[in-house]
């Protein structure tokens, strides 16, 4: 591997990941202070919690920028262990903790993890490390390509039973996007892709709850007091936004009447307290990182690197398609957080992180 001394990383991505860290924690007060003060009696109790993870975060985007990006394959095998045993830790009693009949956290010294957020960095450097290894061996599907699949459909199952649908989706599609970079042959992008399709379909009608948001979404006022209800209030929140919103902390939808407004549909605040111009601004940012991404990996200097980075900015802008598809109503509700902006601090700290491994890799390319 040759080095580049002294090469500054790419600024672009640095400053349009902070710009929208400094939007959430923004909006996350806008939208938190009241539900906090209610319920936590503590009206910075979300801000607190989101500035100490913002700092963790920071702090390891900070070591990862000057960690060389291919010593992370090392430690590949060990990554795997500790994600699988944070995952299995979700279903231990005592240790998990269940919040609106799902297991996705589980709690230590007051402080609590969500697994599945380390899940997504750690199955894409796995899948990068390993497709950059076996790049000539990729015509053969069952050692080139079924490997890192087998690993992504434990890690899938795992997280559906917790349940997350939204997330497993994002990895397994993240993990798609990384083999199709990769260069696999077309005839087995077809055999992965065509029985995709079918088996989201039954994923999404086979539990009865997961059903019913499916036929809310068709027609949420059929139901708007149960089903319907979230996409009902995100767009009476999106609505009287208009084109420059009612004024930041000035939104009524945050008072009990969205729900999650600081998480899953802060986006909805934004729109309504910002309006038409704030939401597109938060887009157009997203845009840009996401392009900015792109173009990194497109000039790395190794393809490790390469797919690292596909993977990276792949996994932030599905999360960005199904965050935003499910407050304007275009998809099925389910939870996931917009990057950077919802509270949240395991979703913070490892797409900071993360965002330290894409400016490590740019320190080696020349634009």
């Amino acid at each position: 591997m040759r080095k580049t001394k002294g090469k500054p990383p790419d600024f672009i991505i640095f400053f349009t990941a902070i710009i929208l860290l400094g939007i959430g924690i923004v909006m996350v007060f806008s939208s938190s202070f009241y539900t906090a003060t209610e319920i936590q009696g503590d009206s910075y109790y979300f801000l607190k919690r989101q500035v100490f993870w913002a700092f963790l975060g920071l702090l390891g985007m900070i070591f990862l920028a000057n960690y060389d990006y291919w010593k992370i394959k090392k430690y590949i095998k060990f990554l795997l262990l500790i994600n699988f045993i944070l995952l299995l830790l979700v279903y231990v009693p005592g240790v998990g903790i269940e919040i609106n009949a799902a297991r996705r956290w589980i709690g230590f010294g007051g402080m609590t993890i969500q697994p599945s957020e380390f899940t997504k960095i750690v199955l894409v450097i796995f899948t990068a490390a390993f497709l950059s290894k076996k790049n000539s061996e990729l015509k053969n599907f069952w050692i080139g390509v079924f490997p890192p699949l087998v690993i992504m459909g434990v890690c899938f199952l795992l997280i559906l039973k917790q349940p997350d649908l939204g997330t497993a989706v994002a990895i397994a599609g993240t993990v798609l996007i990384i083999l199709f970079t990769a260069g696999i042959e077309w005839k087995h992008i077809f055999a992965l892709v065509i029985p995709s399709v079918p088996a989201i379909g039954y994923l999404m009608l086979s539990e009865e709850y997961r059903r019913r948001r499916f036929f809310s979404f068709l027609d949420p006022w059929a139901d708007r007091m149960d089903t319907g209800y979230h996409i009902i209030q995100s767009l009476y929140a999106l609505g009287p936004g208009r084109l420059f919103g009612v004024g930041l902390g000035r939104s009524r939808q945050k008072f009990f009447y969205l729900p999650e407004p600081h998480s899953d549909f802060i986006f909805a605040l934004i729109g309504e307290e910002l309006g038409f111009i704030g939401a597109v601004t938060v887009i157009l940012l997203f845009f840009l990182l996401i392009w900015r991404g792109f173009k990194l990996a497109l000039m790395a200097p190794d393809v490790f690197g390469s797919l690292l980075a596909v993977g990276i900015v792949s996994m932030i802008a599905l999360q960005v398609i199904i965050n935003i598809g499910v407050v304007t109503g275009s998809i099925p509700v389910t939870g996931i957080n917009l990057p950077f902006i919802s509270a949240g601090g395991s979703s913070l700290f490892f797409s900071l992180s993360s965002i330290g491994i894409l400016l490590n890799i740019s320190k080696y390319v020349q634009y």
